[in-house]
């Protein structure tokens, strides 16, 4: 599974003992595999500041998450034509994501933990910040460029009636510059084409015998040419509607035409010049992006684990890896009971959601005795 459970338990003799009946359980009953979770000593400072930060690291915590999915999803878009590859390009420190949670190791170089807490949240708030402003611009960038260019290979998809025609037609189907003649572009149904032929030219006085010329069908019919003088142009295109056969309202405009065909070459060369870069950039500061979340977990621990248990500091951080979805209730249960004694209430309610405590409400979903959070590696779900 692609999740993981971050636990803490007070360092305590008992405790400790609990902690090794669970990993013994866990481990005969194959509900999860358990590793510790390596935490520094950082500076506590007041209680009234944990507080504080507590709060504030769960509003981090949430934002890097969202940040880390936004970047996973860029590199989705971004390698449109190989999506098969892209969990193989979401990687932190070069190994994949979830060798980096069960092998954690906190960046003392990065975040020192000698620094008061607030600092090192300071450090990580303006990291991710960062990386967040920077990939919403060069995701606009990038974005707008294609999508002008899918509006442009749009133009060239579709039926007759409605796609470009500056890569079908060229100067010599047409007549140009007459003050008297014109060609007609003409939609003919493919079961209508021998009647094309054979009506065309009496639809209207004034058309030039044997003008007409199939230049491109799709699959429900073909684009004829015809030319006519320009004063019978409106009776042509009654009767053709009459017969069915539906005149493209179309303007010759050769400078128009090599215009839009540079466009797409220019287009087409910008983004993959773009391409490269961009997905060098999205892997490395989803790396970066990834580390910053996964450091941020072990704060909400460390802070959530000194409010829980008080002070000094001691406390123990395990990782857990549930095998199978369908084993998580299970666990959940095992761990409910193993430390239950760390807050009889909150225990007994969990335990049993239909026992009610007059004067006390827990939410069961959200609340253990033991300090938890959750790890979910399914950033492309």
């Amino acid at each position: 599974m692609s999740e993981f459970w971050l636990i803490s338990a007070p360092g305590d003799k008992e405790n400790l003992q609990a902690l090794e009946r669970m990993n013994t359980v866990t481990s005969k009953s194959n509900l999860s595999y358990n590793t510790k979770f390596a935490i520094p000593d950082f500076k506590v400072g007041t209680l009234d500041s944990l507080v504080g930060l507590s709060d504030e690291l769960g509003k981090l915590d949430n934002f890097a998450e969202s940040l880390i999915k936004r970047m996973a999803q860029s590199v989705a878009e971004v390698m449109e034509d190989a999506k098969g590859k892209v969990q193989e390009n979401l990687l932190a420190n070069g190994v994949d994501l979830t060798s980096f949670v069960t092998h954690f190791e906190w960046d003392m170089a990065k975040y020192p933990a000698k620094q008061p807490l607030v600092t090192v949240v300071d450090t990580l708030t303006k990291q991710l910040t960062q990386i967040e402003t920077d990939l919403k611009s060069r995701t606009a960038t990038y974005n707008t460029l294609k999508t002008n260019l899918e509006n442009l290979e749009k133009k060239s998809m579709g039926n007759l009636f409605t796609r470009t025609l500056s890569d079908i037609v060229n100067k010599d189907d047409f007549v140009l510059d007459s003050e008297y003649l014109i060609t007609l572009l003409v939609i003919v149904p493919k079961p209508s084409y021998t009647q094309w032929q054979k009506t065309y030219e009496s639809l209207s006085d004034m058309v030039v015998p044997r003008s007409t010329k199939l230049i491109a069908e799709d699959n429900e019919g073909g684009l004829f040419t015809v030319t006519l003088f320009r004063r019978v142009i409106d009776d042509f295109k009654a009767k053709a509607k009459e017969n069915k056969f539906m005149v493209r309202e179309f303007y010759f405009d050769e400078k128009e035409m090599n215009r839009e065909r540079e466009e797409m070459t220019r287009l087409l060369s910008d983004k993959k010049q773009q391409y490269g870069p961009l997905l060098r950039w999205l892997k490395v500061n989803f790396s970066e992006a990834f580390i910053a979340w996964v450091h941020v977990k072990a704060l909400r621990v460390f802070v959530e684990s000194v409010l829980r248990y008080g002070l000094p500091v001691n406390f123990h951080a395990v990782l857990l890896q549930p095998h199978k979805k369908s084993s998580t209730k299970r666990l959940r249960q095992v761990l409910n009971s193993t430390f239950k004694h760390l807050d009889e209430v909150a225990a007994a309610s969990i335990l049993d959601a239909s026992v009610e405590i007059p004067g006390l409400q827990f939410n069961h979903q959200d609340y253990f005795p033991y300090v938890y959070f959750h790890i979910d590696l399914g950033l492309l779900d």
